[in-house]
């Protein structure tokens, strides 16, 4: 193992870097770098905790918080995979990496703040870090500095096959059926050209008519039954991922954060929509 280390000065308080570090909606944008996908379990990062990166499935890397110093270090020690739910730390494979740790180091001088990494790494790995580890600390640089837009991510797993998800995400019968947070809310049109090339534009307005508005943009590209990457009106990207296993299928959405609500705010409603969404295809 070879440990191999990595740097980046900010213009933001340590606190704000430390934020954007480990604030889960930060977190799941800065590493998309090493995987588009991931997310991270945890124990309000409690030092001394056991800690899980995974994909969508929960299946990822099984590791244990060694230090939390909050505005400080964060270091993590790994210690094996995990898939289906079983943990593996002592095959033969685990035994070549496991207890390689990774660690973050946050540093102010008079309002820039240096931010360090350093990981164990084998042979096989160190190209890959090599390559990633700069272009993730330099989104963590844009997200404390403001130049890069959070990515917020929802996610829910309907029981229904692909197809199924697909026809209703899709067709504009459906939409207008489903496209709406709560029950104060309702989408009486939809336009959904569903192609690379192609636009949409959906109207969600309140019940009692005292507001609506567009949603809607240009499709960059579309894969039936697999995914859906967009360009909303406002310029901000949305991709749209559907991962089938059996009779189910998971929907991941994910996209970049508007300036005028909270991230939170944001969240809420686009998960609101998309439980809508699994209620609606799976009673229907």
């Amino acid at each position: 193992m070879e440990n191999i280390s990595f740097q980046v000065k900010i213009n933001a308080a340590k606190e704000k870097v430390w934020n954007c570090l480990w604030d889960l909606i930060y977190y799941q944008t800065w590493t998309s770098v090493f995987a588009e996908i991931s997310t991270v379990i945890t124990d309000n990062w409690k030092e001394g905790s056991k800690i899980f990166f995974v994909d969508h499935s929960g299946n990822g890397m099984v590791s244990k918080i060694l230090c939390n110093k909050e505005n400080g270090t964060m270091t993590f020690q790994h210690l094996g995979m995990i898939k289906d739910g079983i943990e593996d730390t002592t095959s033969d494979e685990m035994k070549t990496w496991s207890g390689a740790t990774e660690s973050y180091h946050v540093v102010e001088h008079e309002g820039t703040t240096t931010l360090s990494a350093s990981l164990d790494s084998n042979e096989q790995m160190k190209d890959f870090f090599s390559s990633t580890f700069p272009l993730a600390l330099e989104k963590v640089k844009g997200l404390a500095e403001g130049t890069v837009k959070p990515i917020i991510t929802v996610i829910a797993t309907v029981n229904a096959p692909v197809s199924k998800v697909w026809e209703n995400w899709t067709k504009p019968e459906h939409i207008t059926k489903w496209n709406q947070a709560n029950d104060d809310w309702h989408c009486p049109a939809s336009n959904n050209d569903v192609k690379t090339g192609g636009k949409f534009s959906t109207t969600m307005a309140a019940i009692d008519g005292s507001f609506s508005f567009e949603f809607g943009g240009d499709y960059n590209e579309v894969k039936e039954n697999e995914m859906i990457a967009a360009t909303l009106g406002d310029g901000r990207m949305w991709k749209t991922y559907f991962k089938p296993n059996g009779n189910t299928t998971t929907v991941i959405e994910r996209f970049e954060a508007e300036a005028m609500n909270s991230l939170e705010l944001q969240q809420g409603g686009w998960q609101a929509i998309l439980n809508n969404f699994k209620k609606y295809t799976e009673t229907n």
